[in-house]
């Protein structure tokens, strides 16, 4: 069975990492964007990363430009963005693809149909828009996805639920 741990990625500063080292934790994966009307979800995505992370929570930002080119800039300068607008200090990667024949392997397999350990379906669907959501429990596997209108805030108690249910 595929799980988180089968990725990597590249971070923003261009170092490469293996997302296996995330396994343990209950992991939140975003596609993000600087100029789009969701970015002030970076705020509360922060906050979630702040008050869940000593319990066990990972919050992973992917920039990605392809609706609207809402994230145009470039790695050092998305860095930048996040750090001085919104104090995010939790793991952003390199810029990718979600959608499409370019779409980064991750994302390939996170949009992709899904049983949740829970036995509930989720149906394989492309990223509609910036801020779409993937919950994942502490083995590496997709137990929830959220439409980028729901908030960081709304996923409060679906997150201590995942961390309680595992802990």
């Amino acid at each position: 069975m595929t799980t988180l741990g089968d990725f990597s990625a590249t971070t923003l500063d261009g170092s490469p990492t293996d997302l296996s080292a995330h396994l343990g934790k209950v992991v939140l994966v975003v596609n993000t964007a600087s100029q789009c009307g969701l970015t002030p979800q970076y705020e509360g995505l922060q906050a979630l990363h702040e008050a869940y992370a000593e319990q066990g929570l990972a919050v992973l930002g992917f920039p990605c430009d392809q609706f609207g080119h809402q994230e145009p800039g470039t790695e050092s300068e998305i860095a930048t963005f996040c750090s001085t607008g919104y104090g995010v200090t939790f793991p952003m990667h390199a810029k990718i693809e979600v959608n499409g024949e370019g779409a980064d392997p991750l994302y390939q397999w996170l949009t992709g149909a899904h049983e949740t350990p829970a036995g509930e379906h989720i149906e394989a669907a492309d990223i509609p828009w910036n801020f779409t959501k993937f919950l994942l429990d502490r083995e590496g596997r997709v137990i929830a996805r959220f439409e980028p209108t729901v908030t960081p805030e709304e996923l409060a108690e679906p997150i201590r639920e995942a961390l309680a249910a595992q802990a």
